[in-house]
């Protein structure tokens, strides 16, 4: 790895048919340029078509959750030892061999009153953690692939 570079991995990939709900995990996903995953409610001609959070703060939320499902966040994309916090809008993330997201947004308000994990564990992380990219290269990824950051 050279400067600037750090290496991370999909430990799952969730979509939903439409948005609001739970995404549910998928073996594999298309990502398709300037639109998002295929199947995906939130894919679109807009900024947020692609949303991931880091499995790490899920497994803190798990601690008072235990039977939380991958999706719950409504998350796209779960990773594995990605560094949050060194991702600034405008970075880079490259998925396997041939996807390529931008940072477009990091964090979101919550639903209304905040959503039901709000609720249930008095946080969520989605607003301050989650990521929000739009895809400028297609392709398609499943868990195990390798996510570089491009600063």
């Amino acid at each position: 790895m050279s400067k600037g570079e750090n290496m991370a991995t999909i430990e799952a990939i969730c979509v939903s048919k439409k948005k609001g709900i739970v995404k549910r995990a998928v073996a594999q996903a298309t990502f398709e340029a300037d639109f998002g995953i295929v199947d995906d409610a939130h894919a679109g001609k807009w900024h947020r078509q692609v949303s991931l959070l880091a499995g790490e703060s899920i497994d803190t939320v798990k601690e008072k959750l235990p039977t939380l499902k991958d999706g719950a966040f409504a998350e796209n994309i779960i990773t594995r030892g990605l560094d949050i916090s060194a991702i600034a809008v405008g970075d880079s993330l490259k998925i396997g061999s041939d996807i390529l997201l931008e940072i477009t947004q990091i964090g979101k308000k919550c639903h209304n009153d905040g959503c039901a994990i709000k609720k249930a564990t008095g946080e969520c992380i989605m607003p301050k953690e989650g990521l929000f990219a739009k895809v400028i290269k297609g392709g398609a990824a499943k868990a195990g692939d390798v996510i570089t950051i491009k600063q």
